[in-house]
């Protein structure tokens, strides 16, 4: 077992190992390839496994090959973005043409764990600009994914980025996706309850806004609401509580979380089985048609549910602490969901932190750094300046990207050891 420096060793605290019975491998990416992907006509990326560092100016597409990364897991990537937004745009031209249907675009990539690679790709269907109906499209060692639950299967990524910085300020909402998107690296088939459940509390909604009195109808739809919504309590709740196991220590320069789902289908879920809450679930739907049909939406529901978060130490909601000790909770949850997926999976995520070091002193950077490379997770980091990874030194490869042209740097090189 590798020894840590006394320094290290404390930042792990927090972390503990994977338990010495579950067998624990690397997962990373040796190739990365954008081709007209937001800034990019083309770029190729080969790494190994160590942490990523890509510094340049504002703009100058860092945080594009981030979102590319994590295009490699389920979901929409880490902008949330429609499939023809990320088509690369030719100059003004674009402006022109911008009715058009955008032109098809591809990541592909080799991923590595242990002694296995597979090559895995994703991307906007080429036909598209044909048939102006977006498709993604998934390959797999070249054969065509049946959904991105394939990819899910494969690989998954966590990510922080500077939008990120409200989530406890906002609405529930967002904290509702964040929970739902860190459920993806545990069960990468979690996408399809909640699109089910969304799929039905929408035909609802407009049945009832339509005046529709067909109860057989409007009975089907809320079956189907309280089958899929109650699935998607039950994740939520499952998830939540073994993440506030591994967040909750005081030790460590990141802050314990305690977390909490709270909702009507979550108290329901504390006082009786899955089956019941579901009866209760649909039940409850039927009684509320009358008020629902006057308001136009629907009043109870997952979709009403929200994350709780506390600063374990200082009793206080996130919401209620600085804006650092905020960044740092959300740091403390990431990390902690990280390890979670290690310990569930085999094997780390990919972790996307988009600007995060920036934000952070120079003590709870180099613990960052420390813990990341404890825990074998390939991160992929951005920043304007190299001074700000200089403890990562040797440990880490580094990226020099400008006007989307990205160059590797020696980390032997005399420039880069003055620029630190």
């Amino acid at each position: 077992m590798k020894e840590w420096s006394p320094a290290i060793a404390q930042n792990l605290v927090m972390f503990e190992a994977p338990d010495a019975n579950i067998q624990t491998g690397m997962m990373s990416l040796k190739r990365l390839n954008l081709t007209d992907f937001r800034c990019y006509d083309f770029a190729r990326l080969e790494v190994d496994s160590r942490p990523i560092v890509l510094t340049g100016p504002n703009g100058a597409g860092k945080t594009n090959v981030l979102e590319a990364v994590s295009f490699l897991a389920p979901g929409r990537g880490l902008r949330a973005a429609r499939l023809g937004e990320v088509s690369r745009r030719y100059g003004a031209q674009h402006l022109v043409s911008e009715a058009r249907s955008p032109r098809a675009w591809a990541v592909a990539a080799q991923l590595a764990w242990d002694d296995a690679t597979v090559d895995i790709g994703t991307g906007l269907e080429p036909t598209t600009e044909e048939t102006g109906r977006e498709r993604r499209i998934i390959k797999i060692d070249g054969e065509t994914g049946k959904s991105q639950t394939d990819l899910g299967l494969l690989t998954s990524a966590l990510w922080l980025t500077p939008q990120m910085d409200r989530l406890f300020l906002e609405g529930a909402s967002g904290r509702r996706r964040f929970v739902d998107r860190l459920i993806l690296g545990l069960h990468p088939d979690h996408g399809g309850p909640v699109s089910a459940y969304d799929h039905s509390m929408r035909s609802r909604n407009k049945l009832l806004k339509e005046g529709c009195r067909d109860g057989e109808w409007l009975d089907s739809v809320e079956d189907s609401m309280a089958r899929h919504g109650i699935a998607v309590a039950v994740r939520r709740l499952e998830t939540v509580h073994r993440l506030r196991e591994m967040a909750t220590g005081d030790d460590g320069p990141f802050p314990g979380a305690e977390l909490e789902m709270q909702g009507q289908l979550e108290s329901w879920l504390d006082d009786m089985s899955a089956l019941d809450a579901e009866d209760r679930f649909r039940e409850a739907l039927s009684a509320q048609r009358k008020s629902d049909r006057g308001t136009g939406v629907t009043s109870i529901g997952p979709h009403r549910s929200d994350l709780l978060v506390y600063h374990r130490k200082h009793g206080e909601r996130a919401s209620q602490c600085s804006t650092g000790e905020q960044k740092a909770l959300l740091i403390r949850i990431i990390l902690a969901a990280a390890q979670l997926q290690t310990r569930e999976r085999g094997r780390p995520p990919l972790l996307l932190l988009d600007e995060v070091a920036a934000h952070l002193d120079a003590k709870r950077r180099a613990s960052l750094f420390d813990i990341i490379c404890g825990l074998r997770i390939q991160a992929w980091m951005t920043g304007t300046d190299n001074v700000m990874f200089q403890t990562l030194g040797g440990r880490a490869q580094f990226f020099d990207i400008s006007a989307a042209r990205i160059e590797k740097i020696s980390v032997t090189h005399t420039a880069f050891y003055n620029s630190i």
